[in-house]
């Protein structure tokens, strides 16, 4: 393949547009599209770093059976023939596939075609759950259908946004960049930022709402019983176009504000912006729908913006951002266990509508059963065969020891995936290899409703093939072939447009039924377009809501507490979530050199009470224990959380740590009617570990490690790096790593000053090995420039073995161009005194942008220090 190619990002939900070209030897350049709607040109670090994460070395190439090399035919005759025995002995439930936002929507399609129309189970749940079912939920209760009403745009014309939940800034930069560019161009737009911790993202915000975890429906439910005193009601849009006003007021006025833990006048401004301001937009991600109390959650926000009539017009409305590149694909689909394809649901009708148009021959009948309860009943022996594709639920689902012990007690558990080296692959007895990102071909839709063409650059290695292809021969094999027949993704995709608008007529708002007759050479060059709404491509600005009587529904909220409380043993609420330059479990970011500097290791933050009253202190080990698991990371001790509360990052797995699966310490707890479990709210308790020893090594080949407390692994520029640390005596240690070291990484073993050794074989470094008794956290950016160089001179072998480079790094700030916190300190003592002169000097925060509300914290810590 040469040329540029119009694809999409893998990552989020923004959906931004990429160019890639080949360069003919495996890997691509990446660009931004600037001709794409969602990011207009803009990338962040994670999107700009694509072009790091295409290398096969760690690529599942060929189908396997209890880690033996098999034939495709022989791999998709055995999946075949499991499930067939398995719905014969046991039924159609016995069976299940937990699929992805990964996928692309043709691969949804026909994953949710098979087992829902021809293995007669609606068991298929998709990791979706864990992102916005609630919002799904909150969606089809407030309009009669999973609807978003905005587009992006409406931020940017909003003149008060209120961001719920969600760390903008570091889980969706490229919308943040455009928010911020909004609130620059006009400095009197106001934004609220409504979080537990203070994020990156209240940079920008002019009011941070800090309140207490699990209380975002009391917020709300003030809220809209405020703006009802204080007059601020659409009267003409709730009497023409709602229902069930009186009930949710009652309960709003029932509320006690005291709940959200919140100074009153905070709350009093927040009610002062909201009623004095028309366009509003609310924003809200996971910080809302990962709660057992996430659908009235998104119910309490719906039910302010139907009060006030601001949605579906420009600069209003509410919106939830996913986090996922093809959540609402797989949405419009109906991959999730509890809705049928074309945002249909199990009534009768729908299941008839669905059942002709497919011809099915076995239709599910009712819903199936959702994530968290579905590996559930893997472990209990219900389910007998599961497919998983796409996704890593032995990391990424709460209580993840048992979610890793379901599978290892499945007869038939089956993987599609691209990469080999995952912890869920590990789990699973058949492994088939699927395409990754560059090689995919299909749809995704975005957060704002928008449909973009991905489209592969590179061709597919080894064996592998798109999960389309694998579903469609597996359903030939069970006698399904006739209904399986594409060519290629261009006829899934008319079928699909073709059964949004099958027996439509305008009740039900996902159609795009008018893409049914693209031909190929159409569906090749489709560009990128929103779905629905009037000509605005928005929704209910004039109602038009989809329950029967065509009226939006207000859902009384009563605020209740989480699920799991803190209590003597457990007093520390664990919030977990993601960090700016990686995502989900780092199969894919995990490959970038740039993106491993900026959070380089898992890591327990909390508030500087909550770690004096333990003894710990930055760069210590703490063991993380709650009722469900552990997890083993390092301190960061941060005044940006409230006490009582700390925050882990969900991206660590037992491919790259030593125990950093933080969601194997997760509760299980989930929404009653959403099914999308809790994974900000678990009751904790840390204790230091007495780690005797810290260490770095860094090695051209992977070391095997031996048995010691904590280790974390991560990408090096042509070598492996590890930040160790272990209660063992320092000298069995230092015998027990050299050893290993040594045994993959072979050569003259140099021993220098500090606890330093190297191997170092005809002038080039081979592997470094730096222990202490204490925590050294500059270590491997001081060895680091060693491992770049093909020859040391004398000089630089001795700078080496007497503790590396002085050259002053700091870690990292900027990925896009690797520049260290060391480098922006010194720019700024060197007279650059704003993000403009910064940039100017050093390039930081000139790229995606990402790191500048960090930058911005430096630029502050050096005024208050010169002031002082």
């Amino acid at each position: 393949m040469t040329g540029a190619v119009h694809t999409t990002c893998p990552y989020c939900g923004v959906g931004c547009g990429i160019v890639a070209t080949p360069d003919g030897k495996g890997g691509a350049a990446i660009a931004a599209d600037h001709d794409h709607p969602a990011n207009q040109g803009r990338l962040c670090s994670k999107g700009a770093a694509l072009g790091e994460t295409l290398s096969l070395g760690d690529r599942l190439l060929h189908p396997e059976i209890d880690g033996q090399r098999v034939s495709w035919e022989v791999a998709l005759d055995t999946v075949a023939e499991g499930f067939r025995r398995t719905i014969e002995e046991h039924g159609p439930d016995a069976v299940a596939f937990y699929v992805s936002g990964q996928l692309l929507t043709e691969d949804y399609y026909a994953a949710n075609k098979l087992i829902k129309g021809f293995l007669g189970t609606a068991n298929i749940d998709t990791n979706s759950r864990l992102c916005m079912a609630s919002s799904v939920a909150g969606h089809k209760r407030a309009f009669g259908s999973d609807t978003v009403p905005g587009l992006y745009e409406d931020f940017e014309l909003a003149d008060l946004v209120v961001l719920v939940g969600s760390n903008l800034a570091w889980c969706h930069p490229v919308l943040f960049q455009r928010l911020e560019a909004a609130k620059r161009a006009r400095p009197s737009m106001k934004v609220v930022v409504v979080d537990p911790r203070r994020t990156e993202t209240c940079d920008i915000a002019d009011l941070h709402l800090a309140l207490k975890p699990g209380s975002d429906v009391a917020l709300f439910n003030v809220l809209l019983a405020g703006l009802a005193e204080r007059g601020a009601i659409d009267r003409r849009f709730v009497e023409r176009h709602t229902s069930g006003l009186d009930e949710a007021l009652s309960v709003a006025r029932a509320t006690d504000a005291t709940a959200c833990g919140l100074p009153s006048a905070e709350i009093a401004t927040f009610l002062d912006w909201f009623v004095r301001t028309d366009k509003v937009v609310t924003l809200y991600s996971q910080g809302v729908n990962q709660s057992s109390a996430g659908v009235d959650k998104v119910n309490a926000i719906i039910n302010c913006h139907l009060l006030t009539g601001r949605i579906g017009r420009p600069g209003l409305g509410p919106f939830s951002i996913t986090g996922q590149p093809n959540a609402m694909g797989g949405r419009e689909v109906g991959a999730l266990s509890n809705t049928l394809a074309a945002h249909m649901d199990f009534g009768a009708a729908d299941v008839d509508r669905v059942g002709r148009f497919w011809r099915a021959a076995r239709m599910a009948t009712k819903p199936g059963l959702k994530a968290v309860e579905l590996f559930e009943a893997v472990r209990a022996g219900r389910i007998k065969a599961v497919w998983i594709m796409a996704t890593n639920p032995v990391d990424s689902l709460p209580d993840a020891d048992a979610v890793r012990e379901a599978l290892r007690v499945c007869e038939y558990s089956i993987v599609s995936e691209a990469i080999r080296a995952t912890d869920t692959v590990d789990a699973c007895r058949i492994r088939l290899p699927a395409l990754a990102w560059a090689e995919k071909d299909g749809t995704v839709t975005n957060s704002e409703r928008g449909i973009s063409r991905q489209r592969p650059f590179l061709p597919p290695p080894g064996e592998a093939r798109q999960d389309w292809w694998i579903l469609s021969e597996v359903a030939r094999r069970l006698g399904h072939g006739d209904a399986f027949a594409w060519r290629g993704v261009a006829d899934i995709f008319r079928e699909h447009a073709a059964l949004s608008g099958f027996e439509n007529e305008g009740r039900r708002d996902f159609d795009i039924g008018a893409c049914a007759t693209l031909d190929d050479a159409a569906y090749e060059a489709l560009k990128p377009f929103v779905w629905g709404g009037g000509s605005d491509k928005r929704f209910f600005g004039d109602g038009g809501f989809f329950h029967a009587d065509r009226r939006a529904r207000f859902v009384a909220t009563k605020a209740r507490f989480p699920v799991n409380a803190p209590d003597g043993a457990r007093p520390l609420i664990l919030n977990t979530g993601r960090v700016r330059d990686q995502w989900h479990t780092m199969t894919r970011t995990g490959k970038s050199v740039r993106l491993a500097g900026h959070r380089p290791e898992p890591a327990i933050e909390l508030h500087p009470c909550d770690a004096a009253a333990r003894g710990l202190s930055d760069g210590d080990i703490a063991e993380v224990t709650s009722a469900w698991g552990r997890g083993v990371l390092r301190v960061h001790v941060a005044d940006s959380l409230r006490r009582g509360e700390a925050f882990a990052p969900m991206h660590w797995t037992a491919q790259v740590s030593r125990a950093g699966r933080i969601n194997a310490a997760v509760n299980p707890a989930v929404d009653p009617i959403s099914g999308q479990p809790e994974l900000k709210h678990t009751p904790v308790e840390i204790r230091r570990l007495d780690m005797r020893w810290h260490g770095t090594i860094l090695a051209r080949r992977a070391v095997m490690l031996p048995e010691i407390s904590y280790w974390a692994r991560m990408q090096g520029a042509g070598y492996h790096a590890y930040v160790v640390a272990g209660e063992q005596s320092f000298a069995v240690a230092q015998r027990a790593l050299a050893a290993s070291v040594r045994t993959t990484n072979p050569g003259p073993w140099l021993v220098g000053e500090k606890n330093v050794t190297a191997v170092i074989g005809d002038g080039k470094v081979e592997a470094i090995m730096s222990l202490a008794e204490t925590y050294d956290a500059g270590a491997r950016d001081r060895f680091a420039p060693f491992m770049a160089l093909e020859r040391l001179t004398d000089a630089q072998r001795d700078e080496l073995l007497h503790g590396g480079t002085d050259m002053h790094r700091g870690g990292e700030i900027c990925a896009c161009f690797g520049v260290s916190c060391g480098a922006v300190e010194a720019a700024i003592a060197d007279g650059a005194a704003s993000l403009t002169a910064v940039g100017a000097k050093t390039h930081a925060g000139t790229s995606c942008g990402s790191c500048r509300p960090e930058l911005r914290a430096l630029l502050r810590k050096a005024r208050l220090a010169k002031a002082a």
